[in-house]
């Protein structure tokens, strides 16, 4: 039982914490390490407006208060 409570409380801590709107540069900036840290050579990351998002799968962050989105593409070589 402690550890169902302690655990409520950890994800209402960390929600609190994403759920603070981050500047899409700063989103980009971390997704990019990610990425790269995975060994992925080549690809592209994009900042489009909502509208312009045609395939959800592509989407990897939100940014702006959620008006942007970063979209994700492997390129082949």
């Amino acid at each position: 039982m402690k550890g169902f409570a302690l655990a409520v409380i950890g994800l209402a801590l960390s929600t609190s914490a994403l759920a603070a709107p981050k500047p899409c540069e700063e989103l980009k900036a971390e997704i990019e390490a990610k990425i790269q840290a995975q060994g992925v050579a080549s690809y592209t990351l994009e900042v489009v407006p909502n509208a312009d998002v045609h395939d959800q799968n592509m989407v990897v962050g939100s940014c702006e208060n959620g008006t942007r989105k970063i979209i994700y593409q492997k390129n082949d070589r």
